[in-house]
């Protein structure tokens, strides 16, 4: 087997995992979008072109609130800004890659493909990026396949998954699983711990802006306290 190969197979069993919650949530996702209004097409459309659950979530509860477009639009991309320090992580280890990998990539960055694909490289730091490249999809294959599908099924049994199943205990799971091994320094705990504050305190605001203001506060925080560390280091 090549090292590219072996690579890939790290990725999908390293992510395998991470499928226990992934397939509940997806599911949840399908169920919530019928109930919210939307038709199996919609719910599949909506889940394909966006393929970002915490924010799908998030516009749906939005929209369900008569939130206005622009309120709906901010919310989903406060939720999904992590992406961003996601790809400017892993933009050093596939820089050279062509512009066709890249893009796909950045289709395909979630949190379990981010989480898998950094551990792989702390361990392995002498892959080649066609080898990070290989983890990266391995763990695509094992997450996204299971997400469209569970969302398909979702949608079709809408609401006959009873409530006392609670699917929604793979949300929270889900985040606490990918986040609580990241805060690894006193600036990524001190952005969680104002997210949390700040979250908790401004719940009561109308159409999630409470989330919109904590987060933007929580990386504020994170990124002067991470400044004034390396300046006084």
């Amino acid at each position: 087997m090549t090292p590219v190969r072996k690579a890939f197979v790290r990725g999908l069993i390293a992510a395998l995992p991470m499928t226990i919650v992934v397939g509940p949530f997806a599911l949840l996702f399908g169920v919530v979008a019928t109930e919210a209004g939307l038709n199996l097409f919609e719910t599949m459309l909506f889940s394909i072109s966006v393929f970002a659950g915490a924010s799908q979530f998030a516009a749906l509860q939005t929209m369900q609130e008569n939130a206005p477009a622009l309120v709906v639009l901010a919310t989903s991309l406060a939720v999904n800004l992590r992406m961003v320090m996601y790809s400017v992580t892993l933009a050093p280890h596939f820089g050279s890659l062509p512009l066709r990998s890249r893009a796909l990539m950045a289709y395909f960055l979630v949190d379990q493909s981010f989480a898998t694909t950094v551990a792989e490289i702390d361990r392995r730091p002498e892959m080649t990026a066609m080898e990070k490249r290989a983890v990266f999809f391995g763990a695509v294959v094992a997450v996204a396949p299971l997400w469209f599908l569970a969302c398909l099924v979702g949608g079709m049994i809408g609401k006959a998954i009873p409530p006392e199943y609670a699917l929604d205990f793979a949300l929270p799971i889900t985040f606490l699983a990918m986040v609580a091994p990241m805060l690894r320094s006193v600036p990524h705990l001190a952005a969680a711990g104002v997210s949390i504050l700040l979250s908790l305190l401004l719940a009561g605001l109308p159409w999630g802006t409470g989330l919109l203001i904590a987060a933007g506060c929580a990386m504020a925080t994170g990124a002067v306290l991470d400044r004034w560390i390396e300046a006084r280091g």
